[in-house]
């Protein structure tokens, strides 16, 4: 087979060598239980690293499953029993199966009945996330089943998650501020306060009186009453005459 995949033909083992050794190829045995034998011209050390380097990306893909075992007793508590079921719905949440075991000690095992209503309790805690890979069965001095994640009611249920966290993080809406002739066509009138028809009716009550007073005052001018001048002929008359030195002597 030559290396694109196509027929050479039957050759003998001396011409094949000579084929490959002048392609610079290897000669590779491919089906040596066929008849006759199968060989393919290629290199050989391009064909391992190639397959190497496909192994090594299937790893990177592949899954690694681990079972997580979550043990009880059918007198736990149950403040204990709802600790172990977070445990478990932590497990099962990061892809992890799950492998309960219900143990009994002494006369216990003559009430399994006991056992069997604790893991069924379990599976109904755990609906939400889980699904049942094998029933609850009796092995020895105990009883166990086997939980496996569901992938999709986990994947809704983490998308209802960050929605819920979505919400309560995001901002509220700001509202749009109307405009100015809308609030003063929305708003009524303010009505005039007490103290300011207080404050009015003073200054009315002042401006009035000052207008009184100034009415009462006289004009300067008009409502004075002028006094009369005397005469000059009254008053030289009226006055007393001298009296001369030798009539007083």
């Amino acid at each position: 087979m030559a290396p694109d995949g196509s027929q050479v033909g039957v050759k003998s083992i001396e011409e094949a060598l000579w084929l490959a050794k002048n392609l610079e190829m290897d000669l590779v045995e491919v089906s040596p239980n066929a008849d006759p034998p199968v060989c393919r011209l290629m290199d050989y050390g391009k064909y391992k690293y190639e397959q190497s380097v496909r192994n090594r990306e299937a790893r990177k893909k592949q899954t690694k499953t681990v079972v997580k075992e979550v043990k009880f007793r059918i007198k736990i508590d149950e403040h204990d029993f709802q600790t172990k079921i977070r445990q478990a719905r932590n497990f099962l949440m990061h892809g992890h199966k799950i492998k309960a075991i219900v143990m009994f000690f002494g006369r216990e095992i003559t009430h399994t009945e006991l056992g069997a209503a604790l893991l069924d309790k379990m599976i109904a805690a755990l609906a939400d996330v889980s699904e049942i890979e094998s029933e609850p069965r009796r092995e020895g001095r105990s009883m166990n089943m086997t939980l496996i994640p569901d992938k999709a009611k986990i994947k809704a249920l983490k998308a209802a998650e960050a929605a819920a966290v979505a919400a309560e993080t995001e901002p509220p809406a700001v509202e749009a501020t109307p405009e100015v002739d809308d609030v003063d066509a929305g708003t009524p009138e303010r009505e005039p306060d007490k103290k300011e028809e207080l404050v009015e009716v003073s200054t009315d009550e002042s401006a009035s009186a000052s207008a009184e007073q100034e009415s009462k005052q006289p004009h300067d001018g008009q409502d004075e009453q002028t006094e009369p001048q005397p005469d000059e002929s009254e008053s030289a008359a009226e006055a007393p005459a001298p009296v001369s030195a030798t009539e007083e002597a």
